[in-house]
């Protein structure tokens, strides 16, 4: 593949050495990398992470030429990916290559916009039902936990609409925290991924006690429905329809690692998500009233329901500008396979570029006030002629998230549902500093209290 720029002369990037940086990166290694990037403005340089030197590149045309334009260049691999593939496998759809390529044919059609069209009914029954049980804790004035109380709910529907009910609830109370505990146990091979297995790091007994007892629970769940997945358009369904008509060539593993990549993208990523909206919320008192006064003009007393979506383009804002500040899959490390160059800075085969929606997000040459919480930004007037790549939560190119239809219904859906049941309240107020592992999750627990709306019986 020829270089992506080859007539502009090579350029050394700006390199900030492990010995300027550590004590940032000891205390905290996410404002670290934000200070970074601040300093960098866009340009392409260079980090000094020990034993990995990697690129680091943010502005939206360096963006889009990894993840788009020599995406085929830019391939899913190398030291970052270690901690992932240690989790779902070499052949699934987290996977690169043809074994990602296989998934993703046999999945796509799950999350295609006309079946999640499909879905979405079934899917806001279940969210209702869900948001349902809060009531006794909101009419009691009793404080709920929201990280798990906005995973349950999530896990709820996705049990049922995108697994076809073929999880019980007994593995599914299996399940979910094992998933919690993987989510959080696997920081810090996140974060050193060029650490070898054999030196242990916190976290990782964790992490392989929650990954053998998901283990558990998914084998029996492949054997159980070996010989009748059933008929339905979900993912157990097109995995085991894949398998066979796949003469053999694909096993439990397979379908294994796909039913965990599937799970853990699905559930996380809306969780996560939904679990920084309360507190942003509260500390923008502007945003929640302006977000009730159209949930309540448009669904009223009523449920929420599909046809209710399109009539709230403001709750469509607020997801988008809260995916813009806290994209849950917050960094996608790329490794060149050839020799290229991203602007005027030479890439050589084998070396890591990190592409972080998380910075490019934040870039003040990007986005004006970049961190400031404004859904407007997002109205049809303020989007017109932005960068494709300035926003870009699911990824980009041929690996863009292939759920991200389900996200957004799901999110705002869940969304729609608390706010024209209740009033939020969290019960402290101030800034909820963020932590990095596979995803951006708040580092303090977040708690808050439900008020019934006036207006609900």
């Amino acid at each position: 593949m020829s270089a992506a720029v080859e007539t502009v002369p090579s350029t050394k990037p700006k390199s900030f050495p492990l010995y300027r940086t550590a004590a940032g990166f000891i205390r905290d290694p996410l404002l670290q990398l934000q200070r970074i990037s601040e300093t960098a403005n866009g340009e392409v340089i260079r980090l000094g992470l020990g034993a990995s030197r990697p690129y680091l590149a943010t502005h939206p045309d360096h963006v889009q030429q990894v993840l788009r334009r020599e995406s085929e260049n830019f391939v899913r691999d190398g030291l970052f990916w270690r901690p992932l593939h240690s989790l779902f496998g070499g052949d699934s759809i987290m996977s690169e290559g043809a074994e990602w390529e296989l998934s993703k044919r046999v999945l796509q059609p799950v999350f295609s916009t006309k079946n999640v069209r499909a879905l979405t009914q079934g899917m806001a029954d279940a969210i209702n039902a869900a948001v349902g049980t809060l009531d006794a804790p909101a009419r009691s004035g009793t404080p709920v936990q929201v990280l798990p109380e906005m995973n349950r709910i999530v896990n709820e529907t996705v049990i049922q609409v995108l697994f076809g009910k073929k999880i019980s609830q007994t593995e599914a109370d299996r399940l979910i925290p094992a998933m919690e505990q993987i989510a959080t146990a696997i920081a810090f091979r996140f974060l050193l991924p060029f650490v070898p297995k054999s030196l242990p790091l916190p976290g990782d007994r964790a992490f392989t006690a929650a990954v053998e007892l998901m283990d558990e629970v998914l084998y029996e769940l492949v054997d159980r429905f070996r010989d009748d997945p059933g008929d339905g358009f979900d993912i157990f369904t097109a995995l085991y329809q894949a398998r066979a008509a796949s003469e053999g060539r694909l096993d439990d593993t397979w379908i294994r690692n796909n039913l965990l990549s599937m799970w853990a993208t699905s559930t996380e990523t809306t969780t996560v998500a939904l679990t920084w909206l309360w507190p942003t919320l509260i500390q923008h008192p502007d945003v929640a009233d302006r977000l009730r006064a159209e949930i309540d003009g448009v669904v009223g007393t009523d449920p929420v329901r599909p046809d209710h979506l399109h009539r709230l383009p403001y709750v469509r804002q607020v997801v988008q500008e809260l995916l813009r500040l806290y994209p849950v899959g917050w960094i996608f490390p790329r490794i060149a396979t050839q020799a290229t160059s991203l602007g005027d800075v030479p890439i050589k085969a084998g070396q890591t570029v990190l592409i972080s929606p998380f910075l490019t997000h934040r870039l003040a040459s990007v986005w004006d006030r970049p961190l400031e919480f404004d859904p407007d930004r997002f109205s049809p007037e303020a989007s017109r002629g932005r960068h494709r790549y300035a926003y870009f939560p699911f990824g980009g190119g041929p690996h863009m998230c292939i759920g991200r239809h389900v996200f957004n219904a799901e999110a705002e859906l869940i969304l729609t549902s608390i706010l024209s049941r209740f009033r939020p309240n969290v019960t402290e107020l101030g800034p909820v500093p963020p932590k990095i592992g596979a995803t951006i999750r708040p580092r303090d627990d977040i708690e808050m209290i439900l008020t019934p709306a006036a207006s609900r019986p």
